[in-house]
């Protein structure tokens, strides 16, 4: 069940104006200062699901994620089916995408929502108080992570809202201090948050730690993420799926394995003219298979196509391969079903998250789909513990207790098993995340932030494509005072 339920909120500022209608109320003067809301526990709740409900546009984090490494194609109908998309998949893409604007308004929306509650964290007492901080501290963090990801130095403000003529004066901040502030945000949310909520959907301690794990990975701080991942894993109330066929159907939502898990639901009132209204997955709509008539899935717009090298980089005996990568030839052969071609066909399609049979009953069916997001997989965090213990020469052998945990139930023995240690465990590992992880977007940095991505991804140029442009229209609106990210 998803029992956080997303509703559009009238909560506050948009920071530097996404170009559609969205509900929430533009705070367009620093004297709105809420003294009128944040009165009891409902309108911090409220604000807090306000701010949980940008995590649904980080959709468009994960797809693009996935194109611009050498993971999948851009595909779509033809070579000018949504440009931006297009352009970052052949790293041709500039300051002008519209995509990568879409990135960075809706990660700072997040922000915003996020500090709009911790601006009056002290104005109203009520019980549960700190869980409720402690939520709005992690998706602060989590929005601040996926910047930092994306575009390098940002902005950072704490515990307050950018307000509209307010960003002006706001400078971009060195990574490595909003790197800091991220680690404070997750460290305090560990403190308050439990280790299951009442709520499904809500964040919890697991969550804080793993992104907390994954932070500290991103900077090579192998001692410390090896540390509260190894806390998590022998503390936490995960494990693996035992059956990895059932892990992304929609009927084994929220399961032991998902640490952390976006939600979506089916409803009413998205549109192409506001892709971000949406409460459902617009992400598997886009990669859903052209035309397509048969049983089991429905059709889609055919990006995000994996490429032949993804789908070859499976041992033939992995049980993971046809779970995550659908051969539509093989498929149409075995079921009858039939399908279009889009731009770039490679024959294959993103199994995890293209469209399933009766999935969205309401609104646009391309747009409404309710595929939750496995954001964080206890699978993840058993690899990126490895390649932690590998990585700062703390333990091999722990290393590969942890890889081999993820490959045993890849082949359902252990005949299968890694036993190598040193820079061929290094390399077992890099290559265990791709297997295990294609399709949810973490290749492409993962590439980049191991200095790989040169040698595997076509058209990526070292010293430019590791961070993407900051947003010209951003620039702009500070007189052109920031400077923009190298190569652009």
């Amino acid at each position: 069940m998803k029992n956080l339920n997303y509703t559009y909120l009238l909560i506050l500022a948009v920071l530097l104006m996404i170009s559609c209608s969205d509900d929430f109320v533009d705070v367009t003067s620093p004297n709105e200062n809420s003294e009128d809301y944040f009165n009891s526990e409902e309108d911090y709740q409220n604000a807090l699901i306000g701010a949980y409900d940008l995590l649904q546009s980080t959709y468009l984090n994960v797809m693009i994620g996935e194109i611009a490494s050498n993971n999948t194609l851009a595909g779509g109908e033809n070579a000018n089916d949504v440009p931006g998309v297009q352009q970052i998949d052949d790293m041709i893409h500039t300051p002008n995408n519209a995509q990568l604007r879409d990135i960075w308004g809706w990660m700072f929306s997040g922000v915003n929502r996020a500090n709009y509650i911790l601006e009056f964290k002290d104005k109203t007492d009520f019980s549960g108080k700190a869980n409720v901080l402690a939520q709005a501290k992690f998706l602060r963090a989590y929005y601040y992570f996926e910047l930092v990801k994306w575009f390098g130095d940002v902005p950072l403000v704490v515990d307050q809202r950018i307000l509209f003529g307010t960003e002006f004066d706001v400078d971009r901040t060195p990574k490595a201090q909003v790197y800091a502030q991220i680690e404070i945000d997750l460290l305090a949310a560990i403190d308050d948050l439990p280790a299951v909520q009442t709520e499904t959907g809500r964040i919890t301690k697991g969550a804080a730690q793993a992104l907390l794990g994954k932070v500290y990975l991103f900077q090579d701080k192998f001692l410390e993420a090896s540390g509260v991942l190894e806390t998590l894993i022998t503390t936490g109330p995960y494990d693996l799926v035992t059956d990895y066929s059932t892990m992304f159907e929609n009927d084994n939502e929220n399961n032991i394995e998902s640490v952390f898990e976006v939600q979506y639901i089916d409803t009413e009132g998205a549109g192409f003219s506001c892709l971000q209204c949406s409460e459902g997955n617009v992400a598997v709509g886009f990669n859903g298979i052209r035309n397509y008539s048969g049983p089991d899935f429905e059709s889609g717009f055919s990006f995000n196509v994996p490429t032949q090298e993804a789908y070859n980089a499976f041992e033939t005996d992995d049980l993971r391969r046809d779970v995550a990568i659908l051969d539509i030839e093989a498929w149409s052969t075995s079921t009858g079903a039939t399908y279009g071609t889009g731009y770039e066909h490679t024959g294959y399609f993103n199994r995890k998250y293209i469209p399933r049979d009766d999935d969205s009953n309401l609104g646009d069916a391309n747009l409404t789909n309710p595929n939750n997001y496995r954001a964080i997989r206890f699978a993840d965090v058993l690899l990126m513990a490895a390649e932690a213990y590998n990585r700062g020469n703390i333990s091999d052998a722990q290393a590969l207790i942890y890889l081999n945990r993820v490959r045993e139930r890849a082949f359902g023995n252990m005949t299968n098993n890694v036993t190598v240690t040193g820079p061929a465990l290094t390399t077992a590992i890099y290559n265990e995340r791709r297997l295990e992880l294609v399709g949810e977007g973490h290749h492409f940095f993962d590439l980049v932030r191991t200095g790989r991505a040169a040698a595997e991804i076509d058209g990526f140029v070292s010293g430019k494509h590791e961070l993407f442009p900051i947003p010209s229209i951003e620039i702009a609106l500070t007189g052109n005072r920031w400077v923009q990210n190298p190569g652009y």
